[in-house]
């Protein structure tokens, strides 16, 4: 559809490519918004939400997602109800299916300030953010150049830390209003149903939850929740342990089987294979029927397995808000109950359990990280900057 259009997938190109349906839900009534899209590769395809406040001066948002007809068009309606879009937030330094998006958004809502993280980066070259597309009269960096809406917003940051080729870095803000938290990556929500993103189209889910490529794409209940638990296993770990790849003659007996010759199930092809215990792997992640609040495996493991200290630091930062009633991740449940004391027994958690793990469904991330060492692209001592940036 032309209103789900958006032609610059090609610069970061993940699932569903050119077309991107957009889900809008009210997270608190009259203030707080999320918008959100699926992406992924190879149908391993989990939500990213853009956050809107409602503040006195219009509208702020939080980790932009590409601004297609249907956004525009839901935050049209926003602003005919609360006033002009006047503030757009790049959280992260890091995140690219974050970064993307702000140019885009920025140039359909042209009066608004845009804010970014220090330490922004680009790869293979270090460009300057007005040759990727901010713009450069109103782009504007969070702490070195002030904060914006610092009277009904904190914000809390986590990092910089060295990446090696670049840095990681990631602004927590508190709507002090809603209590609402928002974060970016970092910290999760996992449920244990499929988000109701996928109910226009959960050919994602259908598509996973399948035991060899010939099987249909059968759409059930079951099924449904079948696939999203495997999809979660892939997010988390990319090769979680209970996965094998079949053979060459499994994997090319699928291929055009009745019923999968279209491109909507890749033809038949489907390299996976799960061994009997996977879905004891998946409730190790998500131990009960709620969201679980957790820190992102494959950062933790890729992005922090040196830097637990800086990660915790920031989680008990984020605790000493006493307006927190709600977290809203760019990624996975929102809102999520929260509390100070939750981040407080989430940190000692933490403490409390082996830090970025080598073994099971932890081993294929651990092997990327010690190459990435090995062949120096990730410092073993990564520097945390000592940096105290103000909240407000």
């Amino acid at each position: 559809m032309s209103d789900q259009f958006w032609p610059w997938w090609p610069l970061l190109p993940l699932y569903p490519y050119g077309c991107r349906r957009t889900l809008v839900r009210e997270l608190i009534p009259g203030q707080v918004w999320s918008l959100e899209q699926l992406q992924g590769v190879f149908y391993v395809a989990v939500p990213i939400r853009m956050t809107v406040l409602r503040l006195q001066a219009g509208l702020l948002l939080y980790a932009p997602v590409p601004p297609t007809g249907e956004v525009r068009a839901a935050l049209a309606e926003l602003e005919r109800q609360h006033g002009p879009v006047c503030t757009i937030v790049l959280p992260t330094s890091s995140g690219l299916e974050h970064k993307l998006p702000v140019p885009a958004m920025a140039r359909a809502f042209p009066q608004a300030q845009v804010w970014v993280t220090p330490r922004q980066w680009s790869f293979p070259l270090p460009l300057p953010l007005s040759w990727l597309g901010f713009p450069a009269g109103r782009t504007r960096v969070l702490f070195e150049q002030g904060l914006p809406h610092s009277d009904e917003l904190a914000w809390i940051p986590l990092g910089p830390l060295d990446l090696g080729l670049g840095t990681f870095m990631e602004v927590a803000c508190l709507h002090r209003a809603s209590g609402c938290l928002l974060v970016t990556d970092a910290l999760v929500a996992i449920g244990a149903e499929p988000p109701e993103l996928f109910g226009a189209d959960p050919t994602p889910l259908l598509f996973h939850a399948r035991e060899r490529g010939e099987e249909p794409l059968t759409d059930t209940p079951e099924q449904r929740r079948r696939g999203w638990q495997r999809l979660v296993l892939f997010a988390s770990y990319l090769r979680p342990d209970p996965l094998e790849l079949p053979g060459w003659r499994e994997l090319l007996g699928g291929l055009l089987a009745p019923g999968l010759r279209s491109p909507r199930a890749y033809f038949g092809l489907y390299p996976f294979r799960w061994q009997p215990g996977w879905q004891a792997e998946f409730h190790r992640l998500v131990p009960g029927e709620q969201p679980t609040l957790q820190v992102a495996p494959v950062l933790e493991r890729l992005v922090f397995p040196r830097c637990q200290a800086a990660l915790l630091a920031w989680i008990r930062c984020l605790a000493r808000e006493p307006q927190l009633r709600w977290l809203v991740p760019a990624h996975y449940e929102a809102p999520l109950a929260c509390s100070s004391e939750r981040l407080g027994e989430l940190a000692a958690e933490l403490e409390g359990r082996p830090w970025a793990p080598d073994g099971g469904s932890w081993a294929y991330l651990a092997g990327i990280d010690r190459a990435l060492v090995r062949w120096g692209v990730v410092p073993a001592s990564p520097a945390v900057a000592a940096q105290e940036w103000p909240k407000d």
